[in-house]
């Protein structure tokens, strides 16, 4: 009976060690697997924590780029701040520059319509003699005009100025000569009848003829400045009557002296 006995104590024996070897297997493939489990996660973790560096790095880097441009701008504004200063200031010397000019502008104006106002009533003192169908001095446009009718001055078809009109010439040149700064334009007119003789073939050679005859007596005889007067004719081409009448016509026979001032420092002061 001994025999039965050992055979089965050898059979527990060995199944029980059977027993002991299956659990460790278990827990080392569990153990193994978790091992894996936990290297995969340490992998996406440290791939996790690359990008979070690679963002870091990038985040530093558009930081640094923002920084940068904040600087330029704050420069910029800097720089746009100081050009309006100095536009600010400059706008306010032109203001101040062009408000003086304006006055000096007004003034001067002013002190040439006062001297042309002095010459026509000094004109007009000289010239009191004569009658209103004869001459008319008037103030225009800044100018003063002496208008001197034909029966002043010439006979009909003549360029020859007559005694009378030699006489108002001479108190006319006694006033231009001790005004300065004035300039003068003779300007001689005629009606709309036709003219043509040995010495004059139009109206044309009638009214130049006519205004340089003053200009020659105003400057040889009476010592008028020759650069400061000008002849010239505008024959029938500028009336100031109809021509309808020989009233009419004989108004628009005339001989105009235009006085102006010198406008030289006017002009400099406004286009300086």
């Amino acid at each position: 009976m001994k025999k039965p006995v050992n055979f089965l104590v050898i059979i527990a024996i060995i199944l029980s060690l059977s027993l002991t070897s299956c659990g460790p297997g278990k827990k080392l493939l569990s153990s193994r697997a978790r091992v894996e489990n936990l290297q995969k996660d340490s992998i996406n973790v440290h791939d996790q924590l690359n990008e979070c560096n690679t963002l870091v790095k990038n985040l530093k880097y558009d930081k640094t780029s923002l920084l940068s441009e904040k600087a330029a701008l704050q420069n910029e504004n800097a720089s746009v701040e100081n050009d309006l200063k100095a536009l600010s200031t400059q706008s306010k010397m032109t203001i101040a520059e062009q408000a003086k000019r304006l006055k000096s502008l007004q003034e001067m104006i002013q002190s040439q319509k006062d001297v042309m106002n002095n010459l026509k009533n000094s004109l007009a003192d000289a010239l009191m003699n004569y009658k209103s169908d004869e001459l008319n001095i008037l103030y225009k446009d800044g100018n003063v005009y002496v208008s001197l009718q034909e029966k002043l001055l010439f006979k009909s078809g003549s360029d020859v100025v007559d005694p009378k009109g030699k006489e108002a010439l001479r108190f006319l040149a006694q006033v231009l000569n001790n005004t300065k700064d004035i300039t003068v334009m003779i300007e001689g007119h005629t009606d709309n009848i036709p003219i043509k003789t040995k010495l004059v073939r139009d109206n044309w050679d009638l009214s130049t003829a006519r205004a340089t005859s003053i200009v020659r007596i105003l400057t040889k005889d009476y010592g008028f400045d020759p650069g400061r007067i000008t002849a010239s004719g505008r024959s029938q081409f500028h009336p100031v009557k109809s021509n309808d009448t020989p009233e009419a016509r004989a108004g628009n026979r005339r001989t105009e002296i235009i006085l102006s001032p010198n406008m030289k420092e006017l002009y400099n002061l406004i286009y300086q």
